[in-house]
């Protein structure tokens, strides 16, 4: 089941996202620069905040959080970003991603466009992406708490 994040959804989108990240990032980024983005990203009050600013949806099965996705609006731009999906590893490719995606995409009326930043060792990541519709408009280095990244900027037309 796909539903709006409430606050008490806190605590589980902190594992879900400590987990996957370790799962997705390992090999890429190391994992002392993981657990300090983890602690300030996912921090209650970090999560609190992207409640109250940005959308954000959960999946569950048999009532625990599996998922999340966090989609904002960009200012200015009548676009949008997707600038957090994640599922337990035991849950993906199981169709939530493609269900949080899709829930988020219709609360984002008006938008033109979805952007996604995605790492380019994040082959998974890539996939999925491509078979939601986005396509490659950019590929760039990145800081990322001092370790370089190959990242990639995805986009997906929403008219």
């Amino acid at each position: 089941m796909i539903r709006k994040m409430e606050e008490r959804d806190i605590p589980a989108v902190r594992q879900v996202a400590a987990e996957s990240w370790h799962d997705t990032y390992e090999g890429i980024i190391p994992r002392g620069i993981r657990e300090r983005f983890l602690s300030a990203a996912y921090s209650p009050a970090s999560l609190k905040r992207r409640l109250e600013q940005s959308i954000l949806y959960v999946a569950e099965h048999h009532d625990t959080v599996v998922g999340f996705a966090n989609f904002s609006r960009l200012p200015d731009t009548g676009d949008a970003e997707l600038s957090a999906i994640y599922l337990l590893p035991a849950y993906q490719g199981r169709g939530l991603g493609t269900a949080l995606l899709e829930s988020g995409i219709g609360e984002l009326s008006g938008a033109e466009r979805l952007y996604i930043t995605v790492e380019r060792e994040n082959r998974n990541g890539i996939r999925f992406y491509q078979a939601s519709g986005f396509s490659t408009v950019d590929e760039f280095e990145e800081d990322f708490g001092g370790h370089t990244l190959n990242s990639i900027r995805m986009m997906r037309s929403l008219r």
